[in-house]
């Protein structure tokens, strides 16, 4: 048997060193601006002329534009929802959401007295089915989500987040607002837990401890920025930019995880720039009244400050249905603006920032996870809640 065996003649090979890691991949977001504005603009009429119906095929055609505009590692995601289902998810929620309304309408009619009281349970019902829709409506986002062919999915249940989401709720208001960075850490945790990406799973690693420390100091100066005006604007953006960044920097599915370098200061033009066309055009409301009013009174005699006195209820109709036009136009700029600033100029100013590592831990990864419905988005919608 010692005969048979072979002994290798010289020394043995040198055992190759690892590879060096992969540096962080980029993501790259592409989309046209001048095309999202021309998008939500005509949506924005059509949404006007079917008095709000078109929404779920303008909301399903901005998050196609986000998805596939979009890219990491060279390639875009894709959204596969589509706007029948939004419709189809809001008629049945709304099922279920307007008996409850008459419900309570009609116990405030019978028991008037009790009607401050009937309040609070009606308002703590709405609280747990406003966090139920949330998770609902994120576990179908994800589900239309697919990138390289694989689709994210999510499990758990919504009751329990719901829960989850009123004790902690409570827990913040009995603090004054000190616990909600472990309030978000937590619930993101769940959430991220729960979703997939194939075979991945997700996690949060963020946690409270951190998220407070980034911003204590605007906890305890928000009474301030409440009473000063122009410093809520600031101080909100500058919260939302730590809230960003601290939860990209905790996301991970499977090995691969996300980073991000978001300045504190990245919103602070995208919220003024809302506040200033916000003052221009209500300025131009109110000129339009002012002047519609005065060529009403030119051209019925009727003073202006009558016009909408008694005797005069006839030769009124036509400024009301001026000042109901000028409110509908403002309504809908300001609808185009927000789409515009707070939806795409937000997610590009986001996306610039953020670095994926470890991508090629997502290599090799299968397919996985059923579709969800879209009645979490129709209760979230019914109840406005709703994301995007």
């Amino acid at each position: 048997m010692n005969d048979m065996q072979w002994t290798p003649q010289g020394p043995s090979e040198p055992v190759p060193p690892p590879l060096p890691p992969l540096p962080p991949t980029r993501v790259d977001f592409t989309g046209d601006r001048t095309g999202f504005r021309k998008m939500v603009t005509k949506g924005a009429m059509l949404e006007l002329a079917t008095f709000g119906f078109y929404r779920f095929w303008l909301v399903t055609d901005i998050r196609r534009h986000l998805w596939s505009n979009t890219s990491i590692d060279g390639d875009a995601a894709e959204y596969t929802g589509r706007a029948k289902e939004l419709l189809i998810g809001f008629l049945v929620a709304l099922a279920i959401l307007v008996p409850i309304y008459v419900a309570y309408f009609l116990v405030g009619i019978e028991f008037e007295r009790w009607k401050g009281f009937a309040s609070t349970p009606l308002f703590i019902a709405f609280y747990a089915f406003g966090q139920f829709a949330i998770f609902r409506a994120r576990r179908y986002r994800l589900t239309r989500t697919v990138w390289r062919g694989v689709r994210f999915w999510m499990d758990g249940s919504g009751w329990l987040y719901s829960l989850r989401a009123m004790l902690w709720g409570a827990l913040v208001f009995l603090t004054f607002g000190l616990a909600l960075p472990w309030r978000e850490a937590a619930l993101e945790r769940y959430k991220m837990r729960h979703t997939h990406f194939g075979d991945l799973r997700g996690d949060f690693e963020g946690n409270g401890w951190e998220f407070f420390k980034r911003g204590w100091w605007l906890w305890l100066l928000s009474p301030i920025a409440i009473v000063i005006f122009p410093l809520a604007p600031f101080f909100y953006a500058e919260f939302k930019a730590r809230e960003w960044r601290w939860w990209l920097n905790g996301l991970r599915i499977g090995g691969v995880r996300l980073s991000s370098e978001l300045p504190h200061d990245a919103f602070y033009g995208l919220y003024w720039k809302m506040i200033g066309w916000w003052v221009l055009l209500s300025t131009l409301f109110g000129f339009y009244v002012t002047g519609a009013t005065l060529l009403l009174a030119k051209l019925t005699g009727v003073p202006a400050e009558q016009a909408f006195g008694p005797g005069h209820a006839a030769k009124s109709i036509p400024m009301l249905v001026a000042m109901v036009i000028g409110y509908l136009a403002l309504v809908l700029a300001m609808n185009i603006i927000m789409r515009v600033y707070l939806q795409r100029d937000l997610w590009a100013r986001v996306l610039e920032t953020v670095k994926v590592h470890d991508i090629g831990a997502a290599a090799d990864v299968r397919a996985s996870g059923e579709l969800a419905s879209a009645l979490g988005e129709g209760f979230a919608d019914g109840l406005d809640v709703a994301g995007f």
